[in-house]
């Protein structure tokens, strides 16, 4: 009888600790279902939160589960501050690791500084984002090379982002103390006018000993033509200053050839044809940018076409509810098409 009596508490505690395992299952695959299972073509960006309740909801069954253990009041204790300890430690050691990287990912995810296809300047690199990992974040500069920056360095330094709202294009010049500084603040506002730019202004920097500084700005409204407008500012100041036979150096140039002193160092006009069809210069240095900003952009715009399409669903009825179908599931196909195809590319 104290067999059978043994075998039947031992039976009943293994019978809680199955029950604890499978509630704790159920629990972890129905969090699964409900927040990552259902939308399978969600992005990533939307996916992280999501990601994130999952790794606590996996946390708190792991501790549910030491609680429902037949074991005494001090092992329990002890498991659980073994778990404890576990956590702590990945924590500390993501100073001098990558977890350092992966924890500053899951920062940078949720205070958004920047995202893909905005520009930004971190240390001595400048560039379009063009990926966002979990550990590092790339950058195609504006020499097209692509460089990766670990999601640390961008937590610890200061990172400016250009805005979208339109980005200020500087030139700065000097010319000599002969020259009217009305009349020089008058032309630049024009080459800057001419160029494109939006309310253009000119500021005085400095007043050397020798010459006169100034730095003409002006709006550019399309972030991705911030290399061509700068060229194209500095092309329109040489034209307008020239036609105004107003010479772009400082009066200590000097010349190892003797000049009339009535000639001025401007070269003739020549008429140019600019070819159309060129493509701009950021369509060639920015490429793997652009492509992934339209790519993002592409499957935002599917997302939310996915969301109210499901809700659209709920409500419909007979041949509308069949034609809703058919277009959820043609939406849903391109958003797939699209995941597999950036995937591929990385």
């Amino acid at each position: 009888m104290d067999g059978w009596e043994y075998f039947r508490s031992n039976l009943l505690t293994l019978a809680a600790m199955a029950a604890a395992f499978i509630v704790a299952g159920g629990i972890i695959a129905s969090a699964h279902h409900l927040l990552l299972g259902r939308r399978k073509n969600m992005e990533q960006a939307r996916q992280f939160p999501r990601q994130i309740i999952m790794v606590l909801v996996i946390l708190f069954c792991t501790i549910g589960i030491i609680l429902a253990l037949p074991v005494s009041e001090s092992a329990r204790n002890q498991l659980i501050g073994l778990l404890g300890i576990l956590l702590s430690g990945m924590i500390a050691f993501s100073s001098s690791s990558a977890m350092a990287n992966l924890i500053a990912g899951f920062l940078l995810r949720i205070t958004r500084p920047f995202r893909i296809g905005d520009f930004i300047r971190v240390q001595d690199h400048f560039g379009r984002v063009s990926e966002m990992g979990l550990f590092d974040t790339e950058i195609q500069s504006e020499t097209r090379e692509l460089i990766h920056i670990p999601n640390a360095v961008l937590v610890r330094n200061p990172v400016s982002t250009t805005h979208r709202a339109g980005a200020l294009i500087s030139v700065t010049l000097s010319l000599g103390y002969e020259l009217d500084h009305a009349k020089i603040e008058k032309l630049l506002i024009q080459s800057a006018e001419l160029s494109g730019l939006k309310d253009p202004f000119v500021h005085i920097i400095e007043l050397g000993n020798f010459s006169i500084s100034y730095r003409v700005s002006g709006v550019l409204e399309e972030l991705k033509g911030m290399i061509t407008a700068k060229s194209r500012l500095h092309a329109e100041i040489l034209d307008t200053l020239h036609r105004e036979n107003i010479e772009i150096m400082s009066p200590g140039y000097m010349n190892q050839r003797r000049l009339d002193e009535n000639r001025k160092a401007i070269p003739p006009s020549v008429s140019v044809e600019t070819p159309s069809s060129a493509p701009a210069a950021e369509e060639i240095i920015f490429d793997k940018a652009e492509e992934a900003e339209r790519q993002e952009t592409e499957k935002q715009t599917l997302q939310h076409n996915l969301e109210t399409l499901e809700q659209e669903l709920k409500t419909a009825e007979g041949d509308e509810k069949k034609k809703l179908k058919a277009q959820l599931q043609t939406l849903s196909q391109r958003l797939d098409n699209l995941n597999k195809s950036e995937n591929e590319d990385r």
